[in-house]
């Protein structure tokens, strides 16, 4: 199953369009994202897609500092790109008092992690990673499992404006460094191939 699209007035200001996510009643495990000002809404990941999900995160719990999370459902608001984002994994600091309960700004993130799914991985190749450049996200990877060239992770920084710069892309089966506040390898070689 696909993403499909929700149709809503192209007029709304960002806070009726954030009131329209919070507020509607979504399916129920669904994915509901607002992506370039549409809101999005994609069925819950594969297993394969949660598996190497898993893996990245086991490997980062031994890298950050104690008062940082990982989260895996929790939306990163871009205003600015007219985004409200759920990366498949986000590292940030935790924070007593946010603005909100359903999403953090997105410039609190030090990190995210998106796995493709071949029915939305242009999102994921194209559009998300304008919006968390735009943000001044440090860091994103990727993990595109539906490369044209076959399965690939790309780390990306160095945000400026609304585009990353790569700055190292392996194979599945090799490994990827993050550079810090990480220190990290990740083995790409746990990661099942669809």
């Amino acid at each position: 199953m696909s993403a499909l699209t929700v149709s809503q007035d192209p007029e709304q200001s960002w806070d009726d369009l954030v009131r329209f996510w919070e507020e509607m009643e979504w399916p129920e495990g669904s994915k509901v994202e607002i992506i370039e000002g549409i809101v999005t809404v994609s069925p819950a990941p594969a297993y394969r897609h949660n598996v190497i999900a898993a893996r990245i995160q086991r490997r980062l719990y031994s890298a950050i500092p104690v008062d940082w999370e990982i989260f895996q459902t929790l939306a990163i608001a871009v205003p600015s790109r007219l985004g409200m984002l759920i990366p498949d994994l986000m590292v940030a600091p935790v924070h007593d008092h946010t603005e909100s309960e359903t999403h953090i700004p997105a410039g609190l993130a030090e990190l995210v992690v998106e796995v493709t799914s071949k029915s939305n991985a242009r999102h994921d190749r194209v559009s998300k990673p304008a919006a968390y450049a735009a943000a001044g996200i440090p860091l994103y990877l990727l993990v595109d499992a539906w490369a044209t060239d076959g399965p690939t992770v790309t780390l990306y920084g160095e945000p400026k404006d609304d585009v990353y710069r790569p700055l190292k892309s392996v194979k599945f089966g090799e490994p990827i460094e993050l550079p810090p506040p990480f220190d990290l390898v990740i083995d790409t070689a746990e990661f099942p191939e669809a």
